[in-house]
C-alpha cells in the first residue's frame, strides 16, 4: 500500500492514442519508403505501468543535466517501483522535493545530483530523506 500523497491524477483524465509510423526516422536523407502506418500507439500504455502508483512532475533546475533532465522536463514517476541504487528517484529531503540519482557509497546510500556544482546528501538517520517515486521517463523538448 502506497502512502497517502496530495497528488493525483486530474479528474477526467483519459488516454490519447495517435497513430504509430512504421519504421525509422532518418536523421541524414529522408526514406520516403517507410512513411506508412503501423498501429495506434498510445502513450499511456507506453509510458504508465501502473496508473495508480504514476504521476508527473516537472523538473526545475539544473542539477541532473547530466543525466539528460533539463529544467521544465517533464517526469514520469513510478510510487510503486522499487528503488535501487543507479535509479533516478524523487525524494524528499527535510519536506522538500528533490531529484537525484540514487547511490551506494562506503557510508551507506545517498542521492547524487548529476552536476558538479551541487553535493551528495547522504540518506541517514541525520537527514529526514524519504524516496518518493522512481523517474521512469522523462519528456523532455528538443
Amino acid at each position: 500500500m502506497l502512502p497517502p500523497t496530495p497528488y493525483a491524477p486530474a479528474p477526467g483524465a483519459s488516454t490519447l492514442s495517435r497513430p504509430l509510423l512504421a519504421g525509422t526516422v532518418q536523421a541524414g536523407f529522408p526514406s520516403p519508403a517507410d512513411d506508412y502506418m503501423e498501429r495506434s500507439l498510445d502513450l499511456n500504455e507506453e509510458l504508465i505501468h501502473r496508473p495508480h502508483a504514476t504521476f508527473f512532475l516537472r523538473a526545475a533546475g539544473h542539477s541532473m543535466v547530466g543525466a539528460g533532465i533539463h529544467d521544465g522536463d517533464l517526469l514520469i514517476v513510478d510510487r510503486a517501483a522499487s528503488p535501487h541504487p543507479g535509479l533516478v528517484v524523487v525524494a524528499i529531503v527535510d519536506g522538500e522535493f528533490t531529484l537525484k540519482r540514487l547511490s551506494q557509497t562506503s557510508d551507506g546510500l545517498a542521492l547524487e545530483a548529476e552536476h558538479p556544482d551541487y553535493r551528495p546528501i547522504a540518506v541517514g538517520e541525520a537527514t529526514d530523506v524519504r524516496i518518493w517515486g522512481v523517474v521512469t521517463f522523462v519528456v523532455h523538448r528538443p
